[in-house]
């Protein structure tokens, strides 16, 4: 009888467990039915947010949620109800976990959309989503923590040996710190850029002799994307301990130069006037600075610089091979004399004087 008694008490337990799952899966799917109709109607971007980065914690924490309801009831002995409860209790740490850090993707969703780079002004879009970037990946990095920590707590074994550590914490901390010296570098690294910002997502950089963009900027390390596609993985710290070059800091327009090297015989003005043409025909000058200046003379050839300005990096780049192809071709054509011209002149030997007899 006791037997039938026990066997009867296990099947009630597990029908009632697995019923209780099933209500929380069928109250998610028939609560996220109504709430994606409800998302597609209203156009909101917060609401998709919300849909979409919340679909998969809850599905989770709503199981989880009538299962600790249900254990109560369950005609189970101690011995096994505690462990299971616990077991249970872990879990729905674990999915609040999840769902913190989904509402993170969630306001980092709206202030993208508020904060959009592909305008050609986005110099403060750019600093606000570097700022989101970089502390939503310490947010989520501490929360990760905290539920760990949280979740060990439970077990009484462990939290006795965290206290018994705790009275030799000395050694123990001045390891640790030895051991995620870096680490912890990089996440105050990240911490120090997220507020200053001597970079931002999509500046144009030149680290480590490598031209490119910033393209992504994680807790530890930041990736470059090289104008030929490669990536450059620079550590966090690097951007905060050694000097790098940025061409985006304030605006994303720059000045670019050209050097032409010609005979003392061109006229400067004519070729001050060719320039300013292949400026305005190349469809890449933001007609803001130009300017043709002789800025050094030697011996061999006169120099000119050929001063532009461009809306970014790119086409700075661009317009300065278009101008310096350009330019040349027009010396070829128009003033193939005035190229640059290495002189010398070969001196006769004057008659030896003749003697008197």
């Amino acid at each position: 009888m006791d037997h039938l008694t026990h066997s009867a008490n296990w099947l009630w337990s597990l029908a009632a467990v697995t019923i209780a799952a099933i209500v929380g899966l069928l109250f998610h799917t028939i609560a996220f039915a109504i709430f994606s109709r409800l998302a597609r109607r209203t156009h909101s971007q917060v609401d998709d947010s919300l849909v979409s980065h919340a679909k998969r914690p809850l599905r989770l924490i709503l199981p989880v949620l009538a299962i600790l309801l249900v254990l109560p009831f369950a005609p189970l002995p101690p011995v096994v109800l505690n462990p299971l409860r616990h077991a249970v209790g872990l879990g729905l740490i674990a999915a609040i976990a999840w769902l913190a850090v989904a509402m993170i993707s969630v306001v980092e969703d709206i202030l993208s959309a508020h904060n959009a780079i592909d305008v050609a002004d986005n110099l403060a879009a750019r600093r606000i989503r570097t700022q989101v970037q970089v502390l939503r990946q310490i947010v989520v990095f501490v929360i990760v923590i905290v539920a760990l920590a949280v979740m060990l707590m439970t077990f009484p074994s462990i939290r006795h040996l965290g206290e018994s550590l705790f009275a030799s914490a000395g050694l123990a901390a001045l390891l640790a710190g030895l051991a995620a010296r870096s680490t912890f570098s990089n996440l105050l690294a990240g911490v120090q850029i997220a507020f200053t910002q001597p970079m931002r997502l999509e500046d144009v950089v030149i680290v480590e002799g490598e031209w490119g963009w910033i393209e992504e900027i994680t807790t530890t390390y930041v990736v470059v994307r090289i104008w030929d596609l490669r990536r450059l993985i620079v550590p966090l710290s690097y951007f905060i301990e050694k000097p790098f070059q940025n061409w985006t800091r304030n605006t994303s327009d720059l000045l670019g130069t050209v050097f032409l090297y010609t005979d003392y015989t061109i006229s400067v003005e004519e070729v001050r006037q060719e320039f300013h043409r292949v400026l305005e025909a190349s469809g890449k000058w933001d007609g803001k600075v130009w300017a043709l200046h002789v800025t050094n003379t030697t011996e061999h050839a006169m120099e000119l610089r050929a001063l532009m300005s461009a809306p970014d990096g790119g086409r700075a780049f661009d317009l300065r091979c278009h101008v310096r192809e350009n330019m040349v071709r027009f010396l070829q054509e128009k003033y193939p004399e005035s190229l640059p011209k290495t002189r010398a002149e070969l001196a006769r030997d004057k008659p030896a004087a003749t003697t008197a007899a």
